[in-house]
């Protein structure tokens, strides 16, 4: 499955190549063009309960897309926030992703969502993550550029939960205050994930929480004469 990224970081348009008979998995709403010879078919992927725990849990859309090439030709798709796409192939293993950053795979990569108790909540996330398995290309977005880190064994490093795109299940992870009550209250940081590897994470360079955090305020009141 060959591919090009176009515009990175800011504005990335995601290009994949299909031979004959070739699928492909992509999150709804993500085509952005495709080329004669593609049929797509929506689903609920996992069934109804499954595809209803991916959108109320997972943050990902009730349906998805899957497009079957009937000859060869390529699709663009794009993430719906300004950003960054990257290209990760898994094999026989097993990727955590954030909520809103998967837009593609192999249609071969089975996807569900995890519940990992309290240590997982990020920021407003929420406790779920989306959790992508077998064998096949996966494709990433983020808001902002994405930066990969490789952890060696027993390497640490710390994340803030908002910039957090996907990693590794061979890692582990905890995640605490970034300081006294103080710091968590007034740093602007508030809680941060302390990853140990061996294994890979993808950050995000910017937050969209923390974007809003400064957009609200400023947006006009609805209220008449400002009461």
């Amino acid at each position: 499955m060959e591919h090009e990224i176009d515009y990175r970081p800011s504005f990335a348009l995601l290009t994949i190549h299909l031979d004959a008979e070739e699928r492909l998995r992509t999150e709804a709403g993500s085509m952005v063009s495709h080329t004669p010879g593609l049929d797509v078919e929506t689903n609920a992927n996992g069934g109804i309960l499954g595809s209803l725990k991916r959108s109320v849990l997972g943050g990902e859309s009730f349906f998805q897309n899957t497009y079957t090439a009937r000859e060869a030709g390529h699709i663009t798709l794009a993430p719906p926030l300004p950003g960054d796409v990257v290209r990760h192939d898994i094999d026989d293993e097993t990727l955590l992703v954030q909520s809103g950053s998967f837009l593609a795979a192999d249609d071969t990569v089975e996807l569900d969502t995890e519940f990992g108790g309290g240590r997982t909540f990020f920021g407003g996330e929420g406790l779920f993550l989306l959790r992508l398995t077998g064998t096949g290309p996966t494709f990433l977005s983020s808001y902002g550029a994405i930066h990969e880190v490789d952890l060696a064994e027993g390497e640490r490093y710390v994340v803030d939960t908002g910039h957090i795109v996907a990693f590794e299940q061979s890692t582990t992870f905890e995640v605490r205050r970034v300081g006294g009550l103080k710091s968590t209250l007034f740093s602007g940081e508030g809680l941060v994930c302390e990853f140990t590897g061996p294994g890979t994470v993808w950050l995000q360079s910017r937050s969209q929480d923390a974007f809003l955090a400064w957009l609200v305020p400023k947006l006009p009141s609805n209220t008449p004469n400002g009461q």
